[in-house]
């Protein structure tokens, strides 16, 4: 009897083992069908929805939008002129123009060459600073970002120049064959005598010790600005033994 017993228990228990063995399977079924349908879609989701917040796509570039005219070069070797009108030469994108601005005025268009060469002439300028630069524009109209300004100083009064010694005719009775000469300028100018350059300090002072011959020498003294301006005198000394 007992063994019976426990043949029929054994076989209830298997029995109910394999029930909960499919309930089991069919809930894991019913879980993973949740899953992939609703849970795992809304996952991904947020996941896209985060990173479009950290990192935001950009749009593409339109291909349009991508090809750009390239600035053209200015070339003006020097900082300060004297002239009221100047040639400026320079490149950029072969058989397209160049719009050529001082202090955001258009002065002039020209072509450029098919070595991608070009030269402006006659620009006006104005005293004081110019700020000039330039565009390229294509056959359709577009034109390319302004090219890197250039200042230029228009500067046309020479500079002041003084002389304390020696006096214009001095004559020098024996003693050392030397002259001194000393005088100012304009601060900043350079100071030649005889196309020599001496030291001009941060007022324009100089003075410059010269040897002399016996009868007369003769000094010609300069003064140049940034601009090229040039102020010009002259000195007579006379030696005698």
């Amino acid at each position: 009897m007992r063994s019976r017993y426990q043949y029929r228990s054994f076989k209830r228990a298997k029995n109910k083992s394999r029930q909960n063995f499919a309930v089991s399977l069919v809930i894991i079924i019913i879980l993973l069908y949740i899953a992939f349908i609703w849970v795992l879609p809304n996952l991904i989701g947020g996941l896209g929805y985060i990173k479009n917040l950290t990192q935001p796509n950009k749009k593409p570039a339109n291909p349009e939008t991508q090809i750009t005219l390239a600035p053209p070069v200015l070339n003006i070797p020097y900082e300060a002129t004297n002239t009221a009108q100047i040639n400026i030469s320079g490149y950029s994108t072969p058989g397209a123009k160049v719009e050529l601005f001082v202090d955001d005025d258009k002065k002039d268009t020209v072509d450029i060459t098919s070595d991608g060469s070009f030269n402006v002439k006659n620009i006006s300028l104005s005293l004081g600073t110019n700020n000039i630069y330039g565009k390229t524009i294509d056959d359709q109209g577009k034109e390319s970002l302004p090219s890197k300004s250039i200042k230029i100083i228009y500067d046309n009064e020479k500079p002041a120049l003084s002389i304390s010694e020696p006096e214009d005719n001095k004559t020098i009775n024996g003693g050392d064959k030397k002259v001194k000469i000393s005088g100012k300028t304009e601060p900043g100018a350079n100071v030649y005598i005889n196309n020599t350059q001496v030291i001009v300090d941060k007022d324009g002072n100089f003075s410059q010790t010269l040897d002399i011959n016996e009868g007369d020498s003769d000094f010609n003294i300069k003064s140049s600005d940034h601009a090229q301006n040039t102020t010009e005198t002259s000195r007579k000394v006379t030696y005698k033994p």
